[in-house]
């Protein structure tokens, strides 16, 4: 089965991470990429290590950990006053998993992800926006059709791919979310040598630095109707995080204004509900967010995304029939998935509930309590 052919819809994290391992799996491998050049946002992401693994599984876990962040120390502060709720170690996520926990911009990753995928092989074919599925030839809005033996959806939450399995579209969460990169000054040097979250009724901040830590990524989450698009270069109103985040303590204000003197953007935060299968005809399947778009609260959209790209590789390299290798891809994959879009839905509402004195946070459940940083896409059955 090896050498068979397989196009990959999507150039994003998991699309690349995919086509590497394939590729140096024994597979022809190309990715179709709508965008006119292969990119990523400027926004930064959390790697946990699980995800680091699967960066191993493909050689390069330490030349993402060396571009990007590793943190000691992580706390939950109140909105109010910023008193600091509870607090994590990240120091020794190395001894004790085996793999770093790393904050990285996405353009630093994505470049590193590119530039392993041209060394596996892969070819990489920008400005090639995917109209149309018809098994497992992937038609272009050219109208050149691109024929393979498998078809990989890795195109995120508006998937072209997903529209075979279901034809329901993205549902609104009730969360919106505001992002910016903002550069580190004194000001913000406490927040940025202590990331973390402020959390408050209806309304979170996230922070962490990226860049050697001379920038600070920031991401502001409140519940709110009217506002339901969900681009990601959608610039924000002047004045509209300083009104959803009157009151807060002077950390958050600090970190409010440092994002409203840069261009910052405004999504709704879309999800998906969990498909039962993610194959169909035995050559077409879906990786992260095509197949299990969730809400950022767990920090895992990326991860979930890139432990796909690892156990497909695996399980199609380990079996006989691509019909088989899929089957047992989905089989390893899907109930981890399902349980973190739900576990991710709920620490929403607990992050940002009523309760002004706690906030969920003395039944804490997150990424680590729940046991999911032990998850290894490299050795995991399939």
């Amino acid at each position: 089965m090896n050498g068979s052919s397989i196009c990959i819809v999507g150039g994003g994290i998991g699309g690349l991470t995919a086509a590497t391992a394939l590729a140096r799996t024994g597979f022809q491998v190309t990715v179709l990429e709508a965008a006119p050049q292969f990119g990523e946002v400027g926004a930064g992401v959390t790697l946990s290590p699980n995800a680091m693994r699967a960066f191993d599984f493909i050689g390069e876990m330490e030349r993402i950990a060396k571009a990007g962040v590793e943190p000691k120390r992580q706390r939950i502060q109140h909105w109010e006053d910023g008193r600091a709720m509870f607090t994590l170690e990240r120091a020794d996520s190395r001894a004790k998993y085996g793999a770093p926990y790393v904050y990285i911009h996405r353009a630093d990753l994505h470049a590193i992800l590119v530039d392993a995928a041209v060394h596996a092989g892969v070819k990489l074919q920008a400005n090639a926006p995917v109209s149309a599925v018809d098994g497992s030839t992937a038609i272009l809005e050219s109208g050149e059709r691109i024929a393979s033996d498998i078809l990989v959806g890795a195109d995120g939450v508006k998937s072209v791919v997903r529209k075979i399995f279901e034809s329901k579209a993205p549902h609104f969460t009730g969360h919106v979310a505001w992002r910016a990169v903002v550069r580190v000054t004194d000001r913000l040097r406490d927040v940025t040598d202590w990331p973390g979250v402020h959390i408050g009724p209806g309304r979170m901040i996230t922070r962490y630095p990226v860049r050697n830590s001379t920038m600070l990524n920031l991401v502001f989450f409140a519940r709110q109707d009217g506002w339901t698009d969900d681009g990601w270069t959608i610039q924000s109103q002047p004045g509209d995080l300083a009104a959803t985040y009157q009151g807060w303590c002077d950390e958050a204000q600090a970190m409010v204004s440092a994002a409203e003197s840069v261009p910052h953007y405004k999504w709704a935060i879309n999800a998906r509900t969990p498909l039962d299968n993610w194959v169909l005809d035995d050559c077409v399947t879906l990786l992260g967010d095509a197949a299990h778009a969730m809400t950022p609260f767990l920090g895992q959209g990326a991860s979930c995304a890139v432990e796909d790209a690892v156990v497909l590789a695996r399980a199609l390299s380990d079996s006989a029939s691509i019909a088989q290798g899929l089957k047992r891809y989905v089989q390893a994959r899907h109930e981890r998935t399902s349980f973190i879009q739900a576990e991710s839905n709920a620490n929403a509402d607990r992050m940002q509930g009523d309760d002004t004195d706690l906030f969920g946070i003395s039944n804490l459940r997150n990424e680590e309590t729940l046991g999911l940083f032990d998850y290894d896409c490299r050795s995991v059955p399939v």
